[in-house]
């Protein structure tokens, strides 16, 4: 998640405080803390976290976001942001916020940018392993594989509600525009 802290400064250069909605039980939130604590300080934001557990908790990280200005959004993949999206993307818009989700839907349902594992790749490469294991494999014997292909998604139309021009390069990087 440092690439999609560095991805939210590219688009929208002015944010200086990025909250990181997350919930702090997920069992990657270590890995995810330590990306983005590193890459903060190299594009010179400051990353401050904001655990969601409930609704209300959404509502309070939108108050306190909105207090300053120059603030953005990382959203975090967990089941509960997934549930919520509606609603952590129309706060987002309601408070010109710009934010980078975690899955591609979240550009499709109207938010700004979203950066992410291939969801269609991690099903075909679950596939793969319940091909083998159907066929006679024992699992134990099948090499460990991790995902190295990404999706980057951005939505013109909320870029332009939030008054953001998208640089030419980052364009070029999407594998999908919105408009």
């Amino acid at each position: 998640m440092g690439l999609g802290i560095s991805l939210l400064k590219e688009i929208a250069p002015s944010v200086r405080r990025v909250t990181v909605m997350q919930n702090p039980n997920h069992p990657s939130w270590v890995g995810y803390q330590g990306s983005i604590a590193a890459a903060a300080p190299l594009i010179g934001v400051q990353p401050v976290e904001a655990r969601i557990y409930t609704p209300a908790d959404i509502d309070n990280t939108f108050d306190v976001l909105t207090r300053e200005p120059n603030g953005g959004l990382l959203v975090l993949p967990d089941t509960f942001n997934t549930v919520h999206r509606a609603k952590i993307i129309a706060l987002a818009a309601r408070h010109r916020v710009p934010a980078v989700y975690p899955q591609r839907f979240y550009a499709t349902d109207g938010g700004l940018m979203a950066y992410g594992a291939d969801l269609g790749g991690l099903l075909r490469l679950a596939a793969s392993y319940v091909h083998h294991i159907l066929r006679g494999a024992r699992p134990a014997d099948l090499p460990v594989q991790s995902l190295s292909k990404f999706e980057l998604a951005i939505n013109l139309k909320t870029a332009k509600a939030l008054g953001l021009t998208v640089p030419p390069t980052l364009l070029a990087r999407a594998d999908e525009v919105i408009e």
